[in-house]
C-alpha cells in the first residue's frame, strides 16, 4: 500500500518529470531485489507502466489525459476533496472566488432539446448585444451547439476578456439570429437576491458561495431590508457549496461578539497550523436569526451554521448539511494546472467535527448518498442511502446537544417540495409555453409580448398573477405538444404547482431570475417553516444576550 507521504512525493516528482518532458517515450526500466517502498521506486513503476502503454497500446494515447487521471486517482486515495485541476479548471476556480469571470453574461438552463437562455445579466455584453430570455443556442463559433450540455455552452462562451464569440440562436417568431459578442467581465455575486417575506421577516439568499465580496454584500442586503421594516432575518445557505474561509468568519462576526471562536482549524503541517479563528469587531445585529441549510450546504456554509447553532444565536432549519470539514490549500503547478490538498480539519466552536465519514464506499457514494440531503419524496426513505454514523454527542450553549462528525443537523427539520416526474414535465411545459407567450406567439394573448427584461430584482404580491385565460391556454398548449407527455388530468392534479411555475417563468421573462426565485420562495415549504421558527429564534436571542451580560 502506498502511504500518503509517498503518494504526495510521487505526485510532485511525476509532475516535475512531465514539465521537463522526461516521462513519456522509451524509458529505461530499473529493477532491484530490495522490496522496500520509496518514492524513487514508485516513480520507476509509473514510468515503466507508461512505457508499456506507449509500446503496446492499440490506439492513440492522450498522454496529458493519462497523466491527469493518474494524479486525480492518487489524490482520491487520500480523501474525497483533494483534487487535481487542469489549466481550464484551475482558471475557473480563481474566477469563482473573485466574484467575476469573463464571458457574455447570461444564465442558461438545459431543457429537453437543448440549452436556452433563462435570464440576462444587466449591463453585460449579452444585454448590450440584444440576447433575450428563451433564446436557444444553435451554434457557437461555427460549431453545432444544438446537442451541447449547459456545461459545454458555458465553457464555449467564456474566454479571454476582449475576445469575440459568434453565437447563433433560435427565437420564436424570428429567423435564426446571429450575434458577434465581445467577452467582458460578468459579476458573480454571493447573494443572488433579498426581499421581504410576511410578518416583517427579511430574506437573504446567500447561495452563490463565499467569495471576496460576500460580507459586503450581506451588509448591503441587511441595510436595505432594515429600510423596508425588517424585524427578523432568514439567511438561506441552501445549495451554497462554500468558498473563502475568511468571508465565512466575517459573516458570523455580524451576529456574535468580537473575539469569539468561529471555527477551529486543526492540521499537522506548516500550511495549516492548529488555531482558533475568531470573530472580528463588527457592528452586531440584534434581530432574531434563522439559518437555512440542506444537503448541498457545505464547508464555509457549515462553518456559519455551526457557529450560529453552537452559540445559540439562531435557529437552523432544513435538512442535514453535506458534511465537508476538510481544509484544502491551493497549490499552483507548472503550466497553469493546480491542485487542492487537504491540510487540516474544521471544528465548530464547541468542538464538533464538520466532516462526515468517508472511510467506506466510493467517491460516487460519498457525493451522492447523502442521507441528510433533500429527499425527492419527503418522508420516504431511500433504501440505497446508507445512514450517517451517529457520531459523538457535543453539548453546546444552553445545554443543547448535537452530534459530531456528520455535518450540521438542523434544529427544525423541514422537507423540501417534492419534485416528481410529473412535476418535472409540467416544469418543462411551463418554460416552453412562456417562451411562446412573451414572444407574442399565443393567439389572443399578444399583450404579454416582452421586448426585454426590465431587471427588477423583486416582484410585488399582485404582479403577474396567472389568470384563468392564461391557465386555459397553458392546458391546451401543454396537452397538444406530445413531447410534454401531459394530460388535462395531469395538470389539474398539480394546478397550484403549475400556476406557481407559470408565474415564476413570467417573472423571469419580464423582470429577472431573482424575481422568479422570489415567486418560488413564497410557496417553498422550507421557507414557510423558517418563518414559523422566528419566535423560537427570538427566545434564543434573549438567552444569547443574557449570557453576554
Amino acid at each position: 500500500m502506498i502511504t500518503k507521504k509517498f503518494g504526495l512525493m510521487a505526485l510532485l516528482v511525476i509532475l516535475a518529470g512531465a514539465v521537463f518532458g522526461g516521462i513519456f517515450g522509451s524509458l529505461p526500466v530499473s529493477s532491484s531485489a530490495d522490496t522496500t517502498l520509496n518514492y524513487q521506486k514508485i516513480v520507476a513503476d509509473y514510468r515503466e507502466a507508461l512505457s508499456v502503454i506507449d509500446s503496446n497500446y492499440v490506439g492513440k494515447i492522450d498522454h496529458e489525459k493519462v497523466s491527469e487521471s493518474s494524479i486525480q486517482s492518487m489524490l482520491w486515495t487520500l480523501d474525497p476533496h483533494s483534487a487535481f485541476f487542469t489549466r481550464d479548471e484551475f482558471r475557473k476556480l480563481y474566477e469563482d472566488q473573485s466574484s467575476q469571470f469573463y464571458g457574455i453574461g447570461v444564465s442558461i438552463l438545459q431543457h429537453r432539446d437543448g440549452v436556452y437562455i433563462s435570464s440576462i445579466i444587466p449591463n453585460t455584453p449579452a444585454d448590450k448585444a440584444g440576447l433575450r430570455y428563451g433564446d436557444k443556442f444553435v451554434q457557437i463559433d461555427g460549431k453545432d451547439a444544438k446537442k451541447y450540455t449547459s456545461a459545454e455552452v458555458s465553457k464555449n462562451v467564456r474566454g479571454e476578456r476582449g475576445t469575440t464569440v459568434n453565437i447563433k440562436v433560435e427565437r420564436p417568431g424570428s429567423e435564426t439570429l446571429n450575434f458577434d459578442i465581445v467577452r467582458g467581465g460578468v459579476p458573480l455575486p454571493s447573494i443572488r437576491n433579498h426581499f421581504m417575506l410576511k410578518d416583517n421577516v427579511g430574506y437573504v439568499a446567500l447561495s452563490g458561495g463565499f467569495q471576496e465580496t460576500t460580507a459586503d454584500e450581506l451588509d448591503s442586503s441587511i441595510a436595505d431590508l432594515k429600510k423596508q421594516g425588517m424585524k427578523s432575518l432568514v439567511l438561506d445557505l441552501r445549495n451554497n457549496p462554500g468558498g473563502l474561509l475568511p468571508q465565512s468568519i466575517e459573516v458570523v462576526s455580524r451576529f456574535i461578539s468580537p473575539g469569539q471562536t468561529v471555527v477551529s482549524v486543526k492540521g499537522r503541517s506548516g500550511y495549516a497550523q492548529s488555531k482558533d479563528l475568531r470573530s472580528s469587531g463588527r457592528t452586531l445585529h440584534d434581530f432574531p436569526l434563522v439559518v437555512m441549510i440542506n444537503g448541498s450546504s457545505a464547508s464555509a456554509s457549515e462553518i456559519v451554521a455551526g457557529a450560529i447553532q453552537d452559540y445559540g444565536r439562531g435557529i437552523v432549519v432544513g435538512t442535514d448539511s453535506f458534511g465537508k470539514g476538510l481544509v484544502q490549500r491551493v497549490f499552483p503547478l507548472p503550466l497553469g494546472a493546480g491542485l487542492t490538498l487537504t491540510t487540516a480539519r474544521y471544528y465548530t466552536p464547541y468542538g464538533r467535527s464538520l466532516q462526515k465519514d468517508y472511510s467506506g464506499g466510493s467517491i460516487y457514494d460519498y457525493y451522492t448518498n447523502n442521507s441528510g440531503g433533500d429527499e425527492e419524496e419527503p418522508g420516504k426513505i431511500n433504501p440505497n442511502v446508507k445512514p450517517k454514523p451517529m457520531g459523538s454527542p457535543v453539548t453546546t450553549a444552553g445545554g443543547r446537544v448535537f452530534n459530531s462528525g456528520r455535518g450540521i443537523e438542523p434544529d427544525v427539520k423541514a422537507a423540501p417540495l417534492a419534485f416528481t416526474p410529473l412535476r418535472f414535465r409540467i416544469n418543462e411545459a411551463a418554460f416552453f409555453f412562456i417562451r411562446q407567450l412573451i414572444s407574442g406567439q399565443m393567439k389572443g394573448l399578444e399583450s404579454y409580448k416582452v421586448g426585454k427584461q426590465n431587471f427588477n430584482l423583486t416582484i410585488q404580491p399582485n404582479d403577474l398573477q396567472i389568470s384563468d385565460k392564461i391557465l386555459e391556454a397553458f392546458r391546451v398548449f401543454a396537452v397538444k405538444d406530445k413531447d410534454n407527455g401531459l394530460t388535462i388530468e395531469n395538470i389539474n392534479s398539480q394546478l397550484e404547482f403549475a400556476k406557481t411555475r407559470l408565474r415564476q417563468e413570467l417573472a423571469i421573462a419580464n423582470y429577472s431570475s431573482e424575481a422568479g426565485q422570489q415567486v418560488l420562495t413564497e410557496t417553498d415549504p422550507q421557507v414557510l417553516k423558517a418563518i414559523e421558527a422566528v419566535p423560537e429564534a427570538q427566545k434564543l436571542l434573549g438567552n444569547f444576550q443574557a449570557n453576554k451580560r
